[in-house]
Order: C-alpha cells, then sequence, then structure tokens
C-alpha cells in the first residue's frame, strides 16, 4: 500500500496489484479444484499409478473489472476436469458486463466502451463481443414488452420521439412511440416502446389495440398532442374513451404564427380560454381574443384554436384538481427529455431493436441513479433533501387522490367496480 500511495505501483490495469492478487486467488483456488477432483496432493506418492494425474496447464485470458489476468488453467490427462470457479469457456468475471451495460445505458456506443475499458483498465473486447453483453439483456426487454397489464388506467399520456436508425445505406428518421400510463394508486408506468417509421395515427391505433391485447380493458382518458388523427387511433379501441388535446402543445401551434416580441402578450391573452370555467366561457374569450388587435395580427393563432376546438373543450368539463394533471403531457415530455440527452450522442442505431434496447435500459438506470441519491438522505430533514423524485416507474401523480374523486364523479359507471 505504500508502493502504491507513493506511485510505484499501480492498482489497476496490466501489471497491477489487484489484478495479480487476483490471479494468485485464482489460480490457487483452480489448483485446489484439481486436487478435489483427482484425490490426492501435488506430489503425494498416494496419486503413483493412478488412472489419472496433473498435466500441466493451458493459458487463458480473463477480463475482468480491474483489467486483465493472466491465468494458468490446471489441466488433468484423461481431460474430466471441469473447474468451477473459472468454467471452461468463461471470459468474463465479476461486475464487468454490468459494468458494461451501465455505460452503454448511459450513452456510450460500443466502439466508446471498448476504447474506455483499453484505456482505463487494460481490458481489450472486440466490439462483437460488447455487443453481445448488451444485447443479453433483450430477453428481459422482450417480457417487459409482453408483460400483462392492468384491466383500467384513468390516465394514459401517449407520445414520441424521433430517432434516427440506419435503414440499408441510408440513415433515416424513425419514431420511437412511448405510452405512460396512472393506474388507480396514482402511479405512473411505462406501458412499452414501439418503433415505427414515421409518427402516424395508423400505428397509434396498433399501439392501443397491443394494449388492448395485454389486458387494458378501458381507458377514461388518453393525453396526446394535436396530431391529424390521433382521436379516432383511440376510439377505435376504446370507444368511450375522451381523447384530450395537449393544451401546451395547441399553445406552442398557436405561437408559431407569433412573432418572437408579441410571443409574451399572446400567451397572456389566450390564458382565459383555457382557464375558463365552461365552454360557453372559453368559446367567448376566444372570440375577444379574435377580434382584438392581437387576434387581427396573428389571425392563424385563433384558427389554430378554432380548428382544435372539438379536442379541446373536453378539458372544460371537469374540475381543476384534474385539469392540472390532464391539461399537458410532462409526465412523458419529462421522460422523452432525459431519453434525449442520451440518444444524442449516438449518430444513429443500427436497427429498431437497438432504439428499444438502449430506451428501456436508460429508463431503468435513471431510475436506479435517483433511487440510490434518495437512499443516501433517507432520514434527512425534508428541506435538505436534494434527490430528484421518480421519473416514471413508481411516481406518483401529485394531488391524485382530489384527482380520482373527480374521476369517480365523472365516470362512476366505468371506474366504480374497480374502485369497490
Amino acid at each position: 500500500m505504500a508502493r502504491a500511495d507513493a506511485g510505484e505501483l499501480r492498482l489497476t490495469g496490466e501489471g497491477g496489484f489487484l489484478p495479480e492478487m487476483i490471479k494468485a486467488v485464482l489460480e490457487r483456488g483452480l489448483a485446489a479444484e484439481l486436487t478435489g477432483h483427482l484425490g490426492y496432493e501435488k506430489g503425494d506418492p498416494v496419486g503413483w499409478g493412478s488412472p489419472n494425474s496433473r498435466n500441466g496447464s493451458s493459458p487463458k485470458t480473463l477480463a475482468t473489472e480491474v483489467g486483465d489476468v493472466p491465468l494458468a488453467v490446471p489441466r488433468d490427462r484423461a481431460g474430466s476436469f471441469e473447474p468451477r470457479l473459472v468454467p471452461k469457456g468463461v471470459r468474463r468475471v465479476g461486475g464487468l458486463d454490468d459494468m458494461i451495460v451501465s455505460l452503454y445505458a448511459g450513452g456510450m456506443t460500443v466502439r466508446d466502451i471498448g476504447h474506455h475499458l483499453g484505456r482505463t483498465l487494460g481490458t481489450e473486447l472486440s466490439h462483437e463481443t460488447i455487443s453481445k453483453i448488451t444485447d443479453g439483456v433483450l430477453d428481459e426487454v422482450k417480457a417487459w414488452r409482453a408483460r400483462p397489464l392492468e384491466e383500467i388506467y384513468p390516465i394514459v399520456y401517449l407520445d414520441a420521439l424521433v430517432v434516427k436508425v440506419r435503414d440499408g445505406h441510408q440513415v433515416r428518421n424513425r419514431a420511437a412511440h412511448i405510452a405512460v400510463g396512472v393506474d388507480l394508486d396514482g402511479v405512473k408506468h411505462v406501458l412499452g416502446i414501439w418503433v415505427q417509421a414515421a409518427e402516424g395515427a395508423k400505428f397509434w391505433a396498433g399501439v392501443c389495440a397491443e394494449l388492448r391485447n395485454r389486458g387494458v380493458r378501458d381507458v377514461l382518458i388518453v393525453c396526446c398532442d394535436g396530431l391529424t388523427g390521433f382521436p379516432e387511433a383511440v376510439e377505435a379501441t376504446w370507444p368511450q374513451t375522451t381523447v384530450q388535446t395537449c393544451t401546451v402543445h395547441l399553445i406552442r401551434a398557436a405561437m408559431r404564427f407569433v412573432s418572437y416580441q408579441d410571443r409574451k402578450k399572446v400567451a397572456v391573452a389566450l390564458r382565459p380560454i383555457y382557464t375558463a370555467p365552461t365552454v360557453e366561457a372559453a368559446e367567448a374569450e376566444l372570440l375577444a381574443f379574435a377580434d382584438s388587435d392581437l387576434g387581427r395580427r396573428y389571425p392563424a393563432a385563433a384558427a389554430t384554436w378554432e380548428n382544435a376546438w372539438e379536442r379541446f373543450i373536453p378539458f372544460l368539463a371537469f374540475p381543476p384538481e384534474l385539469r392540472k394533471i390532464i391539461y399537458t403531457t410532462n409526465a412523458i415530455e419529462s421522460l422523452n427529455y432525459q431519453l434525449r440527452k442520451i440518444i444524442k450522442n449516438r449518430g444513429h442505431f443500427p436497427n429498431d431493436d437497438a432504439v428499444i434496447k438502449l430506451l428501456w435500459l436508460a429508463i431503468r438506470d435513471i431510475e436506479d441513479k435517483r433511487a440510490r441519491q434518495r437512499a443516501k438522505e433517507q432520514g434527512a430533514p425534508r428541506n435538505q433533501r436534494k434527490a430528484p423524485g421518480r421519473l416514471v416507474e413508481g411516481a406518483t401523480v401529485h394531488g391524485w387522490k382530489a384527482a380520482l374523486g373527480a374521476l369517480a364523479l365523472t365516470y362512476p359507471d366505468r371506474l366504480g367496480p374497480y374502485l369497490t
């Protein structure tokens, strides 16, 4: 330890203290295993004339978290020795696989991970090996995507983000569709991830049908953006579902026609529309905006609200405690923001499975990081806690008890049986 502190001895990497210690421990353990297999110690006269004996060793390089470890694996003449400490065919031990998966989930590419391991640990792994290690989670991802769901989700948020995927000799934009559902306890869950050439109503109809096949019999409210045909796609699976266009998306769409210097004024003028107590009051506010100086200056902004009016007004029929939850798709937008930070490091993905694999790993990794931070601050006063809350999985919607009461009054026949 004194030599290590003085810089005369490396702890990890080639020639480091830890790899040499691991080498000594493993080789001693393998020798003990062979002794147990043969039934006598090395050099013991008891073994003379035995039908099996030691037969030298075979070289093997073992990749570990602290660097490559060259081993001399002992052999027997009969070839019947099967070591358990380092089984035949195993080239990696310890948490190296977990480390690679964690680096991949953090947004590093396969080549970046290879360079990182070579630079820090002195471990040389081929790109194919690293890719196979990350592909080891595909079965888990497949099971997650096919898992059964709850019979009813009061609220479901649907949205998509754009990723780049190689298609033959070209790189094309594709849409990763994500569904987040809120169960009866107010807990949010990612229901699934799907990748398609572009975000379209027809594909969303297929997503809803798949959710129905996985057990979702009813959804009370679906919050989505203003994609054309989206409501019809949802209602094809759940005819009684209320499709609510995201108010924030609607405001952004109207702002596209407004000059930057007038955006704050227009935002203030639009606020009375979506905070109106009734549909009639909202219509009066929209007409007042259209007749105002700003409305006449930007008629396309008012037209945006008029064209989306039928899908906006369901929002006005709900009480304030429920409006806070469904007026925006922030529940899924915050997730997309975290995922974009990870996928932006990549030029493109080789295929759709790679997209789904990374997004699933990223969600799991983000939730795990936040859980570890919360665990460190457990027991500390609330005003001293700085760890972020759950992003999606396990997060409870704020004010859900009041919102559930409002939903029970609005949908007594559909929600009542599940509450009892």
